[in-house]
């Protein structure tokens, strides 16, 4: 076992990849935001009602 791998711990990202969707049709897109950041609301042109929407952050994707 090496010293190394105890003294050195896993570094986070500081970035996440996050999940956005249509408070109005439930379209949803995938955006990167910091990870200490607030969670994100966009105002964002909507392909299914081709309108402009207000989207909301769903969940966290993966970090990037």
């Amino acid at each position: 076992m090496f010293l190394t791998r105890i003294l050195l711990k896993k570094v986070k990202s500081k970035r996440v990849m996050v999940q956005m969707e249509s408070v109005i049709s439930g379209h949803t897109f995938n955006k990167i935001r910091e990870r200490l950041g607030d969670k994100l609301e966009v105002v964002r042109f909507d392909p299914y009602i081709q309108q402009e929407s207000v989207y909301k952050e769903k969940k966290k994707v993966r970090s990037v």
